[in-house]
C-alpha cells in the first residue's frame, strides 16, 4: 500500500517557525515531482511548494522568501520549513506526488492526509 504521511504540524504564534515532514512508503518517491498544498476551510486547496526529481523548486507567490522545500531521497521524505509565519497561513498541510512538473492538484497521483497548522496573531 502506497503512503504518505505528514507530520510537524501544530500551533505556533505569528512569526515563529515550523518544519513539516512528509514521509512516504510502498513505492520509491524518487523519479517524483513532492509538493505541499494546503487548505484552509471554506477555501479550495492552494499550492505551496515543489521540488522536481532533479531538485527543481516552485513556490506559490505567498509563501516566496519565508517556505523552503527539500528533499531526502534515501528516507523518501520531503520536507517544507515554514519561517516567518502569519495568521494567513493556517491551514490543513498536504503533501503529495506526481510523475508531472505541475500545481495542479487532479495530476498528483498520491496524497498525505494532511497535518494541521495554525498560526495566532
Amino acid at each position: 500500500q502506497v503512503q504518505l504521511v505528514e507530520s510537524g504540524g501544530g500551533a505556533v504564534q505569528a512569526g515563529g517557525s515550523l518544519r513539516l515532514s512528509c514521509v512516504g512508503s510502498g513505492r520509491t518517491f524518487s523519479g517524483y515531482v513532492m509538493a505541499w498544498f494546503r487548505q484552509a476551510p471554506g477555501k479550495e486547496r492552494e499550492f505551496v511548494a515543489s521540488m522536481s526529481a532533479g531538485g527543481r523548486t516552485r513556490y506559490g507567490d505567498s509563501v516566496k522568501g519565508r517556505f523552503s522545500i527539500s528533499r531526502d531521497n534515501a528516507k523518501n521524505t520531503v520536507y517544507l520549513q515554514m519561517n516567518t509565519l502569519e495568521p494567513e497561513d493556517t491551514a490543513v498541510y498536504h503533501c503529495a506526488a506526481s510523475r508531472l512538473i505541475t500545481t495542479t492538484t487532479t495530476l498528483y497521483d498520491y496524497w498525505g492526509q494532511g497535518t494541521q497548522v495554525t498560526v495566532s496573531s
